[in-house]
């Protein structure tokens, strides 16, 4: 028997000698045992010793009652009836988790494991067994451990502050870096075709005159038929939207019925289509009228029944009167029935219009946009047909607007449809470089925050469009296009490069736009050209051009044109801008045409095979025969 020596830095390893510990009562046992949760007789020993087997695996619950039954005095007395040196060998033997050695060894000194894997434990997790003991049991098994449990509360609540801050903030998504920087535009849908403005500077003659016309409207008369004219981005759309509005806005101040309907032709560009729209147009508002004329009705039949109200200044004498117009109305809204985009014949679709048209009183103003395109694709009937509805209305009016970039299109008209057309013709001139000027600088302060352009942006900006015969469309797309660059540069403002980089751009996009809307005829001679460049061929003569199109001609089954014809197509192409086609001697083989791409080789020749009647030509690799100089 000997005494187990203290551990260093702690007294709570100190056992007493044998004859130092008192024998515990039975009672003093089954007090210490209760809430350990198993029996501590795994030996089924006859004086009650625990065994000195540990456990394969502690468990931390075993652990932890351990540590309670080490920090508890009570249970250190249940141990003292044993023989000092087993309980002292055995029990420290199944703490460290080992199988026991000869009690005459030395004892184990140094820190105890917290578990089978070594790890140090937290000493308060030693006495966290709560299922039985109060929070002043708990603490004063702590002190009487001699266990240190000062924590800097400071220190407690800046860590919780950092793990809640840190918790509490959202992680960083895709588009945080892309909105962090500076906002460089305001409101960047002013730059865009669709915007009307209040004013238009250096299109007030255009605006007047357009108004004088009109004007007619507001009087219950038949205005005058508009044509307008004038290249692309010369501000035709803008200024008859702009009066439009006005025109509208005016008829509300006077209570007189007047109604602005906008089609772009470009888009609705078969009669069909436009009558359709047209009608579906204004069955909506006449369902709109009759609904609004049936609340005020309703109110009214009401108020006479409850005798809160009069017939006195109405159209009506008695209730039954109002009740019967209530049930008129009814039925004309129940009547219109809108037509289908598709699925009716022609004359069926006119006949909704006209009567949508003639339900009620008002002046009716039809602007067709792009009409040109509706000629185009359509002939002039629906031109004629809208023309001559005067002649057949009673309650109603309608003038035609029609607007173009074409100044030559009615020259296809029937002389009917141009006479009746053209009763009006304004003209809308290209801009200059300084009249673009100061569009940009009007529609700049409004789309762009205060600094963001350098000084040299809006002079470069209305020389790039002052070049492409005067569009106003054009410098503003190239302005809205530049501050867009910088902006998903993370720039600060917009400077000249972002400029010139936004030229490049729309320049590109300028021709994928005029290859895509080609026809057939011109893509095929614009693949075969192509395809020559793609196998080394540069310089390239219009017969060597002719023969890949015949190739191409027949892979497709395409009719084939003459070489004539397909030389005016290079010719329309060279006025395109996506060749360049120069005619050169070829001394007594005379004169030719030799062909060059003034347009990327790879994004032409991706835009054609998007087109469905080349698609097949994307595995078709026409052979380029040897090239004679006297071809033409």
């Amino acid at each position: 028997m000997f005494d187990k020596q203290p551990r260093e830095g702690s007294d709570r390893y100190a056992t007493a000698s044998s004859d130092e510990s008192a024998p515990s009562t039975s009672e003093e046992s089954e007090e210490a045992n209760d809430g350990n949760g198993d029996s501590e007789d795994n030996g089924g020993d006859e004086d009650g010793r625990r065994s000195t087997e540990p456990p394969s695996k502690p468990s931390s619950t075993h652990r932890d009652r351990k540590a309670a039954r080490d920090a508890d005095p009570d249970v250190r007395s249940v141990d003292s009836d044993r023989p000092s040196s087993q309980r002292d060998e055995g029990q420290e033997k199944q703490e460290e988790g080992e199988e026991p050695t000869d009690p005459d060894s030395a004892p184990i000194v140094g820190p105890r494991p917290a578990d089978a894997t070594g790890d140090r434990a937290d000493p308060a997790e030693r006495v966290r067994d709560t299922s039985s003991r109060s929070v002043e049991e708990i603490e004063a098994n702590l002190n009487a451990a001699d266990i240190d449990v000062d924590v800097d509360p400071d220190a407690a609540l800046a860590g919780s502050s950092v793990e809640e801050s840190a918790a509490d903030e959202p992680s960083r998504g895709l588009f945080d870096d892309l909105l962090s920087g500076e906002p460089i535009f305001q409101n960047k849908d002013v730059l865009r075709p669709s915007y009307t403005p209040r004013t238009l500077p250096h299109r007030e003659d255009q605006i007047n005159n357009t108004a004088t016309i009109l004007v007619a409207a507001l009087r219950g008369e038949t205005p005058s038929n508009i044509l307008i004219y004038g290249k692309t981005g010369t501000g035709k759309t803008a200024s008859a939207k702009y009066v439009s509005q006005e025109l509208e806005s005016t008829s509300q101040k006077y209570d007189v019925p007047c109604t602005v309907e906008y089609i772009n032709c470009e888009v609705t560009d078969t009669q069909y289509r436009v009558l359709a729209r047209l009608a579906n147009a204004f069955i909506e508002q006449n369902r709109e009228f009759i609904d609004d004329r049936l609340d005020t009705l309703a109110s009214l039949e009401a108020d006479v029944r409850k005798g809160e109200g009069s017939l006195e200044d109405t159209e009506f004498d008695s209730v039954s009167e109002v009740t019967e117009r209530i049930e008129e109305l009814e039925a004309d809204r129940d009547s219109f029935e809108p037509a289908p985009m598709t699925g009716w014949p022609t004359d069926r679709v006119y006949s909704t219009f006209f009567e949508a048209v003639e339900y009620r009183e008002r002046v009716v103003v039809i602007m067709l946009d792009e009409i040109d395109k509706l000629v185009e694709k359509s002939g002039d009937d629906t031109l004629y047909n809208l023309s001559r509805m005067n002649t057949g209305l009673d309650t109603s009016r309608v003038s035609i607007m029609g607007i173009s970039n074409d100044l030559k299109f009615t020259d296809f008209l029937d002389p009917r449809v141009k006479s009746s057309l053209g009763e009006e013709e304004i003209v809308f001139p290209p801009y200059d470089a300084n009249q673009l000027r100061d569009i940009l600088a009007h529609r700049s302060d409004l789309a762009f925050e205060d600094g963001a352009l350098t000084e040299d942006v809006l002079p470069l900006c209305a020389a790039f469009a002052a070049q492409e015969h005067g569009d106003a469309r054009r410098a503003l797309d190239l302005l809205r296009t530049a501050g867009e660059l910088a902006e998903r540069g993370g720039a600060n403002g917009v400077a000249e490069s972002h400029v010139r980089r936004a030229q490049e751009k729309i320049e590109l996009d300028r021709v994928v736009e005029v290859v895509r809307t080609l026809p057939t005829q011109s893509k095929l001679v614009l693949y075969a050209i192509v395809s020559l460049e793609h196998n080394g061929v540069h310089n390239i003569t219009t017969g060597e051009a002719y023969n890949i199109y015949r190739r191409l001609c027949t892979e497709i089954d395409a009719d084939v044109l003459t070489q004539r014809r397909v030389t005016d197509l290079i010719s329309e192409l060279d006025m395109l801008g996506i060749v360049n086609a120069v005619v050169v001697s070829k001394g007594r083989y005379g004169r030719t045409k030799e062909i060059s791409l003034s347009v990327p080789t790879d994004k032409t020749e991706n835009v054609l095979l998007n087109d469905s009647r080349l698609a097949d030509l994307r595995e078709v690799d026409p052979l380029v025969q040897s090239r004679f100089d006297g071809e033409d």
